[in-house]
């Protein structure tokens, strides 16, 4: 008798993630149900205008990525690299930085989903994301037959796709867009009440300060959704 012994090759992603017991992060862990730092569910936020079981479908995209903000999308290792190369290099890049603070976030609407964004421009954090971008790079195994036709879905312009195929990832560099999303995607009637069910809860959670970035966080995928399995102060004060 034969048995199927082959692993889940996992994928990582790095990624902005709040400080774990800041309003934001319990804030967004709520929302999307999930608390990647802990593995645990989050049924915390109470709701008035949908049932538990629409809100866990709403939320079941954003649910298995973890609550974040993407720095270096998701990819699975190059050969011959290890976890342990990819830990030493998030200790390197985390030393060689310091930490800043950007204007507050805001609920908004990005396409046909919702997510937080900066309430202005920063571009520290543009900076940020682009050498991740570069400096993670050659941890990157090239894209998949499957997860190149996943990411060709959207429709792109000409410069998505010469990022796509450099970068695999799209959103990159010029296209970067810091956000932090909250959602899948819903027509404009549903939309508009989980707007209003949302922008309720922020206006009373208390993680509507400054957005203040002092870390990088690596995310881990196997077998179920995205776990925050380190985190990776900057080395500085600005």
């Amino acid at each position: 008798m034969s048995s199927d012994t082959r692993s889940i090759e996992p994928r990582y992603a790095l990624y902005y993630a709040p400080p774990a017991q800041s309003p934001l992060w319990r804030f967004g862990s709520a929302v999307i149900g999930y608390d990647a730092e802990t593995g645990e569910a989050d049924g915390s936020l109470a709701l008035r205008r949908f049932d538990a079981v629409r809100w866990r479908e709403i939320t079941a995209e954003p649910r298995r990525y973890g609550f974040h903000a993407t720095m270096k999308a998701p990819f699975r290792l190059a050969s011959g690299r290890v976890e342990a190369d990819l830990r030493a290099a998030c200790a390197r890049f985390a030393a060689e930085r310091a930490r800043f603070a950007c204007a507050g976030i805001q609920l908004a609407t990005i396409g046909r989903f919702l997510a937080f964004r900066t309430a202005s421009a920063c571009a520290a954090l543009d900076r940020l994301a682009a050498a991740a971008v570069a400096a993670f790079d050659e941890f990157r195994a090239p894209m998949n037959a499957a997860e190149r036709e996943k990411r060709q879905r959207a429709p792109l312009t000409p410069r998505q796709r010469d990022y796509l195929d450099r970068w695999g990832y799209p959103y990159v560099l010029e296209e970067f867009r810091f956000h932090m999303t909250l959602t899948g995607p819903l027509e404009a009637a549903e939309r508009a009440l989980a707007e209003a069910e949302l922008a309720e809860h922020f206006a009373l959670s208390g993680a509507d300060g400054p957005l203040i970035v002092g870390e990088i966080a690596l995310y881990r995928q196997e077998d179920g959704p995205f776990r925050l399995i380190a985190r990776y102060p900057f080395g500085g004060d600005r």
